[in-house]
């Protein structure tokens, strides 16, 4: 049985919070030792944001419990099957509940600072390298039988969802579709707009793509008007973006299931 078999939750299973992805990365006992030993020595010596501590001018350390189970493996799934640009990953790794990243540290500015201030052609210019990321990763094509999940077939995080911030796996876009809107099937006549919503979800009949689920002006860095990396952008330090360079909330996810209508509909209720 695969990883990933052994992970995804039978059809209509309730979200399982239990499901334990890969999130280990090059965990050999060297690297953790020589990671956790850098902690303890220099934690609070280096400069710290947040949740990562900056080692040097290209290297950084994140530590917590992490919202992202899986993000050093999705960000290794992004770096080999496109050429966004991603920071490498040296090791990722848990220990007694708390996970580490060891990972290329990349600096630029947030994409939403100084928008309003670039010229035409330099948003322009911008756009064009987004939809370019965007693309590629709408390209990658998903494993045989690929429901909805994270790149290693566990949990999905995301907050703005009713039910707690973290979702599935499952095993069809279709109870993807049911999760979202609470197990409603449709025939209120009371609620056309949710009834519609059934409707359009029950013609989607395509296969899950791979997409960014946070991607904002506050997660893309920029130097000029070059593409350095996409962030969560937390950590920063004088405006500029110092170090957790990650893609978040990344997912095998449908695309065709519109946000703003999702809120546009909860918010009818």
């Amino acid at each position: 049985m695969s990883e990933r078999d052994s992970i995804i939750l039978p059809v209509s299973s309730p979200t399982n919070t239990q499901s334990k992805p890969s999130f280990s990365v090059n965990d050999t006992p060297l690297r953790s030792f020589l990671v956790l030993a850098t902690l303890r020595l220099l934690s609070l010596i280096l400069p710290r944001h947040g949740p990562v501590l900056m080692l040097s001018k290209n290297l950084c350390i994140k530590v917590g419990t992490l919202k992202q189970p899986a993000e050093a493996a999705t960000m290794q799934f992004v770096a080999k099957h496109t050429s966004i640009p991603i920071p490498k990953v040296h090791c990722a790794f848990e220990r007694k509940g708390c996970k580490y990243i060891l990972m290329e540290r990349v600096q630029g500015h947030i994409l939403r600072d100084g928008w309003l201030e670039r010229s035409a052609e330099s948003k322009e210019k911008i756009l064009a390298q987004i939809k370019n990321m965007v693309d590629q990763m709408r390209r990658i094509p998903p494993p045989s039988g690929q429901g909805i999940s994270n790149v290693v077939g566990g949990l999905l995080f995301d907050g703005r969802l009713s039910g707690g911030s973290y979702h599935g796996p499952f095993d069809t876009v279709q109870d993807f579709h049911r999760h979202l809107r609470e197990g409603y099937e449709g025939g209120n006549d009371d609620a056309p707009d949710a009834n519609r919503l059934v409707e359009w979800h029950n013609q989607y009949c395509g296969k899950p793509i791979f997409t960014h689920g946070d991607l904002s002006t506050m997660n893309i860095l920029f130097e000029e008007t070059r593409l350095l990396g996409l962030s969560i952008g937390k950590q920063r330090d004088g405006g500029q973006n110092t170090g957790n360079i990650l893609v978040h909330g990344m997912s095998i996810r449908t695309m065709s299931f519109g946000e703003r209508r999702l809120i546009s509909f909860w918010s009818q209720r």
